[in-house]
């Protein structure tokens, strides 16, 4: 049950696959590498949670809730490994995929980065009227959607905008509710800018927006064309996105697959995902195998340890920073989306992940006696309600052996996982005559 971390693994592993050494924290990840603890053999209170794994097992396997004998089980406190079940093997862990996505996402922009969308016009603006085109120049801003639209549409009625009589011109890398097209993401954000035009469902959008936020009518004549670029214009608005750590809270209570798959291209691929997420966790790419950034599929492999590693790296990164891992995931008690219905002991921070027949659930504890206990069960069985429902219950457990602890400054969370801000008007700043 119990397998070999050896802290000399990592510079042997390092030097055979030749990686290259990415990222902002390096310095730093170099430091805590070079003190991994080797697993010891375990006391009396290790040795219970040890048992206490095999019974939360040998439970599944009588409940009949397995379809295939490898389970995956990791716990471990803050300075050695306490509990391992095929803790090194790499299987498929569904939205477990996204640790990694939002680890390479810290690491290639760090939490506070912005995302820049700019505004310009090519013509004057006369009575309301801008004669000539609206051109949009995007950034690569992953969480463009409706809110954020409708507030561009009020910033520009505040610049005296009202009607446009040339054409939407979309450049660089705009998109809009995920659509990576510039002509379906251009209609998305015409709509959105004209409040004559919205759906039923924008408008019940519109009505969740913060308190104040204007009925914005911009009308566009002309049609949504796609440039390379466009010479001569006048900026009117900088846009700024949501900083990247509410992106990555949205991309994870919500588990938002269409936001990973973004954020992974914009990094660099699946494959940059892994390297840079093996990396920063310390562990070796044959433990984080990835085919994209989201976890569809069962190509994408993840072993019980490396989803611990990566969440433990991931509150490394945010350590010099106001913000902390549970401004990352959801909190239990705190933020919906996939942790309704569930029974996660309150105020641990975890990610949840769902395949075909992969339940899989990672984060962190607080303890009395072992302090943060970090963890990660994968779960290879169909029957999801009952799994989670086990997956609860022995988690329960642990904190009935381990003692409950009030949740420490490290997971107390800043960001609001159900309000995170989208559509505030001090994110459009306005440009023109600067």
């Amino acid at each position: 049950m119990w397998e070999l971390l050896g802290s000399g693994a990592i510079s042997l592993w390092l030097e055979a696959a030749s990686v290259e050494l990415p990222g902002r924290n390096a310095v730093a990840i170099l430091k805590w590498q070079a003190g991994l603890p080797e697993l010891v053999v375990p006391n009396a209170s290790e040795a219970a949670l040890t048992l206490t794994a095999e019974e939360y097992l040998a439970g599944l396997k009588a409940k009949r809730l397995l379809s295939l004998p490898t389970q995956g089980v990791w716990m471990q406190s803050e300075s050695a490994p306490l509990v391992s079940e095929a803790g090194t093997t790499p299987m498929p862990g569904a939205s477990l995929t996204k640790i990694a996505t939002s680890l390479a996402s810290l690491d290639q922009w760090g939490p506070a980065h912005q995302f820049e969308t700019l505004i310009s016009a090519t013509g004057q603006v006369e009575n309301g009227v801008l004669r000539g085109d609206l051109v949009v120049s995007g950034g690569g801003d992953p969480f463009f959607v409706w809110q954020e639209a409708i507030a561009l549409g009020a910033a520009l009625n505040k610049l005296g905008i009202k009607r446009v009589t040339g054409n939407l011109i979309i450049t660089g890398d705009f998109w809009m509710n995920y659509q990576l097209n510039p002509y379906v993401a251009g209609e998305l954000l015409r709509q959105g800018l004209n409040s004559q035009l919205w759906s039923s469902g924008v408008k019940n959008l519109y009505y969740r927006m913060p308190p104040g936020t204007a009925e914005p009518q911009v009308a566009i004549a002309g049609f949504v064309i796609s440039e390379n670029s466009v010479a001569n214009t006048k900026p009117l608005i900088r846009h700024q996105s949501l900083p990247l750590i509410y992106i990555l809270k949205q991309l994870n209570v919500e588990s938002d697959n269409d936001l990973a798959e973004i954020l992974a291209m914009l990094v660099g691929g699946a494959k940059k995902v892994q390297q840079i997420a093996a990396w920063s966790a310390g562990v070796p790419q044959a433990e984080i195998q990835l085919i994209n950034g989201s976890g569809l599929g069962e190509e994408n492999r993840v072993s019980p340890r490396a989803a611990s590693a990566m969440l433990r790296a991931i509150q490394r990164h945010l350590q010099t920073s106001k913000w902390n891992i549970a401004d990352l995931f959801p909190v239990s008690g705190r933020d919906r989306g996939t942790l309704e219905d569930r029974n996660i002991p309150q105020g641990a921070v975890v990610k949840t992940g769902t395949l075909y027949d992969t339940i899989a659930l990672s984060g962190v504890l607080p303890t009395k006696e072992y302090g943060l206990v970090w963890f990660t069960l994968i779960n290879r069985g169909t029957n999801w309600e009952r799994l989670r429902r086990e997956q609860d219950v022995f988690l329960q457990q642990i904190i009935q052996r381990l003692g409950a602890a009030a949740v420490p400054p490290s997971l107390s969370y800043h960001i609001d996982g159900n309000r995170l801000g989208l559509g505030a008007k001090e994110r459009n700043e306005v440009v023109l005559n600067k």
